[in-house]
């Protein structure tokens, strides 16, 4: 196999490798791939009240089931010394506070914090329906309940279309007959919702009580909307009991599935349950990072974030450098720039990040120029190479010290960064040039040096970027992706961009001369 072969492989590899792994924290953990990204964190309050009695006391109070489409971030807990547990009954959970006595009025809170996780998800196919028990009707009531539900037959094609009619003839704003004897002038919700579910069980329809919360800001004492769902033989389809449309409505949590009760209070009466409901938005990368970590995802566990803070904070500048890298081998091997050394330009990035663009610049231009004049009076002594470069280096201290002394005398805060400047690398960046300039001369230095500090400057626009410095952080597998490209340019070998300006120079020339 050629190494050009080879060299594809390993490129394809590691870009698969850097690309799927980043599609993993996004797709499947919900990691954003924007640093701006936020999501709406909606905080339900459940208040129980009841008059106890002075005998013990057990309170049973439904939770709400997961949803995949929504996600948990925690649910607290709050009663006066009572005994409390979670328990699972018939496939639904419910928290249960006990007590041995009590009496007088009492209060427990139930706190849960959601948001949604934007996922699309297909709806279990393990929930099936149990049979459906019929209702048993006194003779007058029993014929009109199946002329309403022959009415809602004859009109319908499906369960989905017949449910939808059954509930538009219950809502209906001038009733017939039979569903006024249906009815009796009974207004309340949960018996319109019982009366739904016993017709449609008498029809031979599995269905069930749904019951939820719309998540509106700032809403107090707050009750239960009840809603129908209905198993089509494939699905559950949920209806709105007072309009017959399907679907969930937006901004629904879905609290309890199931005709069980809501709250069972033992050893008390009065009891009664509201809700409260206040939102707030955070950051989505942060809520997506918590729950990864509660579940100890393994990519999150084995990653930069189990690290303490500050060698987090070094990463996230080290995580630039490949950026950096990238830049300079784009501008050295398509764009044709001479730069001094291949680090020095990644390096001047690093210290314009600290120092700011343009005192960056001066700086560097300082500290060179002062570097340059100092050493050419060092070459007429006649030094040794070792004692030549350990005496710029101690110029470069002496000149980096002196320039924080004045700009702090003169109020200049930011040059005081002056010493983030890597010492070895400036001292030898003057050595290198006092070389290049006695050999090539002083336009070789400069073309160079121009070429260092321009292609420092692009690194630091695209380092500094906030969007490059949120993704090379929380996705540092972008790094394999830097990498292939890198592996990529090397192989390259046509005209640079300054070339191809020089040779159309020429052929102007030509065609002049022609």
């Amino acid at each position: 196999m050629q190494a050009r072969s080879r060299l594809y492989i390993l490129v394809l590899v590691i870009m698969c490798t850097g690309v799927g792994l980043i599609l993993y924290k996004h797709l499947v953990l919900g990691f954003p791939l924007l640093p701006d990204d936020r999501k709406e964190v909606w905080t339900v309050e459940a208040k129980i009240d009841f008059s106890a009695q002075g005998d013990p006391v057990i309170v049973s109070f439904a939770l709400p089931p997961s949803n995949p489409n929504i996600t948990f971030m925690g649910e607290d807990f709050a009663s006066p010394d009572y005994g409390f547990s979670e328990i699972m009954t018939q496939n639904e959970r419910r928290a249960q506070w006990s007590k041995r006595e009590a009496d007088g009025q009492q209060t427990s809170y139930y706190r849960l914090s959601v948001y949604k996780n934007d996922r699309t998800v297909a709806p279990p196919t393990s929930d099936s329906p149990e049979d459906p028990i019929k209702p048993e009707f006194d003779p007058v009531f029993n014929t009109a309940a199946i002329a309403l539900l022959d009415q809602a037959r004859n009109k319908s094609a499906n369960i989905e279309t017949f449910t939808q009619e059954l509930i538009k003839s219950l809502n209906s704003q001038s009733p017939t007959q039979n569903q006024s004897l249906l009815i009796k002038n009974r207004t309340s919700v949960e018996y319109k919702t019982n009366l739904i579910v016993d017709l449609l069980a008498l029809e031979g329809i599995s269905a069930r009580i749904v019951r939820g919360l719309y998540l509106e800001d700032g809403r107090r004492r707050q009750t239960l909307s009840n809603f129908i769902e209905v198993h089509d033989g494939d699905q559950w389809l949920m209806f709105n009991q007072d309009t017959g449309s399907s679907g969930v409505p937006e901004d629904f949590l879905i609290w309890q599935r199931g005709g069980q009760s809501l709250l069972d209070v033992t050893g008390g009466t009065s009891s009664k349950v509201s809700f409260s409901i206040i939102e707030n938005t955070q950051s989505s990368k942060n809520l997506v990072l918590r729950g990864s970590q509660d579940k100890q995802a393994a990519l999150i566990d084995f990653s930069i974030y189990s690290l303490p803070i500050e060698q987090q904070n070094t990463f996230k500048m080290i995580l630039l450098l490949p950026i950096g890298a990238l830049i300079v081998v784009i501008m050295r091997l398509i764009v044709g720039l001479r730069t001094s050394g291949t680090f020095m330009p990644i390096l001047i990035a690093l210290a314009l990040i600290q120092t700011t663009l343009i005192t960056g610049i001066v700086i560097f231009l300082t500290v060179v120029g002062t570097g340059l004049i100092i050493r050419s009076y060092l070459s007429r002594l006649n030094l040794l190479f070792v004692a030549r470069i350990s005496a710029v280096i101690i110029v470069v201290i002496v000149i980096m010290a002196s320039i924080s002394i004045i700009s702090n005398k003169l109020g200049f805060n930011q040059a005081l960064t002056v010493t983030l400047f890597p010492l070895i690398i400036m001292a030898w960046t003057i050595e290198r040039m006092s070389v290049l300039w006695e050999e090539d001369g002083p336009r070789e230095v400069f073309v160079q040096g121009a070429g260092s500090l321009v292609t420092a400057v692009i690194a630091y626009l695209f380092m500094t970027n906030h969007i490059v410095e949120y993704l090379t952080f929380n996705f540092p597998e972008l790094m394999l992706v830097v990498l292939a490209l890198i592996l990529i340019l090397g192989q390259y070998t046509g005209y640079r961009l300054s070339e191809l300006y020089r040779f159309k120079s020429l052929e102007r020339r030509r065609n002049v001369s022609g």
